[in-house]
C-alpha cells in the first residue's frame, strides 16, 4: 500500500499518509491509486472530477456541500498549509454534528477522504495556499449548500485568531439547526 489510513473522529473520514521517497534531488510519492485507495477504504470510488484552487492567508472557503449529488472528496495541499475540516451532516449518523480538523500542508503530503454526508471547508495558515481535490460528483451550484464556519452547535476550533476572509454566500451561510441536510 503505498500510503498508511489514520483514523479521525468520525468513523468515515479518514487521513491518507503517502509514503514518500525522498533524497538529495527532492522527492517521489504516489498521490493516487484506485486499486489500492479503494482497497484500503473496502469501498468501489469514482472519481469524476479534480478541482484546484489558490487561497491567501486567512481565506476560509467552506463550509460547502451539494444536497442532491452529495460529493465524495479526496483532498490534498500542493503549497503553502490548510486547516482542513469535515462535519458530519447526516441526521440518521451517530456522529451527526461532530466535526474533525487536520493540518494539509505541502510538507506533510497528507490527504483527507471526505465521504458524501460530510459539509467541507478549509482556512489557510500560510501566505497563500493551492488545494486540490478530487470529487465523486459533478458540482452542480444549484444544490451547493453552505454552513456558517463559525455555528455554536458545531463548535470547530480552529486554529487561528485572524478573522476570516469569507465569500458573500458564505458569510450568510445558515447554522447547522436551519440548514437544509441530509437524513
Amino acid at each position: 500500500m503505498p500510503f498508511n489510513i489514520v483514523a479521525t473522529e468520525l468513523e468515515d473520514v479518514k487521513i491518507l499518509e503517502p509514503k514518500v521517497y525522498g533524497d538529495a534531488r527532492g522527492f517521489f510519492f504516489e498521490s493516487f491509486n484506485a486499486k489500492d485507495f479503494q482497497s484500503a477504504l473496502g469501498t468501489e470510488v469514482d472519481f469524476v472530477q479534480d478541482n484546484h484552487s489558490k487561497s491567501a492567508r486567512g481565506v476560509l472557503r467552506g463550509l460547502h456541500y451539494q444536497i442532491k449529488h452529495p460529493q465524495g472528496k479526496l483532498v490534498r495541499v500542493v503549497a503553502g498549509e490548510v486547516f482542513d475540516v469535515a462535519v458530519d451532516i447526516r441526521r440518521n449518523s451517530p456522529s451527526f454534528g461532530r466535526w474533525m480538523g487536520a493540518h494539509l500542508s505541502a510538507e506533510n503530503h497528507r490527504q483527507i477522504w471526505i465521504p458524501p454526508g460530510f459539509a467541507h471547508g478549509f482556512l489557510v495558515l500560510s501566505e497563500s495556499a493551492e488545494f486540490l481535490y478530487k470529487t465523486t460528483d459533478y458540482w452542480y451550484p444549484e444544490h451547493e449548500r453552505s454552513l456558517i464556519w463559525n455555528d455554536p452547535q458545531i463548535n470547530i476550533k480552529w486554529p487561528s485568531t485572524i478573522k476570516p476572509v469569507l465569500s458573500a454566500k458564505d458569510e450568510i451561510a445558515p447554522s447547522l439547526g436551519t440548514a437544509e441536510l441530509f437524513d
